[in-house]
C-alpha cells in the first residue's frame, strides 16, 4: 500500500509547488487562481461534505478531494510559450494564415 501511496504523495508535492509557483504568475488565467484560493479555503474551512468530527470518514474527504482538486487545477495550467520554447525548441502558436 505504501509503494502505491508514495509516488501519488510526490506527485502531489510538486503540483503544489507548481500552483503555488502558478499562482503569482502573471500568465495564470483569474479562474485558476479562484479555483486555488478555493482549495485552501476549503481545506481550512470547518464546513465540509463529511465533517470532520466524525473520526477517520471526516479526514477522507479532505484526504481525497483537496489532491484531486490541484491536480485538476494543475491540469489546466497554461505552458508559456517563452518558457516551453526554451526548452523544446521552436513552437507552434496556434495561429494560422493563408497565403
Amino acid at each position: 500500500m505504501i509503494k502505491m501511496l508514495l509516488p501519488r504523495l510526490v506527485l502531489f508535492r510538486k503540483e503544489v509547488v507548481q500552483l503555488w509557483k502558478a499562482f503569482w504568475a502573471a500568465e495564470t488565467p483569474l479562474y485558476l487562481k479562484a479555483a486555488t484560493l478555493f482549495v485552501a479555503f476549503y481545506l481550512i474551512n470547518p464546513l465540509d461534505i463529511i465533517p470532520d468530527v466524525i473520526p477517520f470518514v471526516g479526514w477522507v474527504d479532505d484526504i481525497v478531494l483537496v489532491p484531486l482538486m490541484v491536480s485538476w487545477i494543475v491540469s489546466r495550467l497554461p505552458v508559456p510559450a517563452r518558457v516551453y520554447a526554451g526548452k523544446y525548441g521552436k513552437t507552434v502558436d496556434g495561429r494560422a494564415r493563408r497565403v
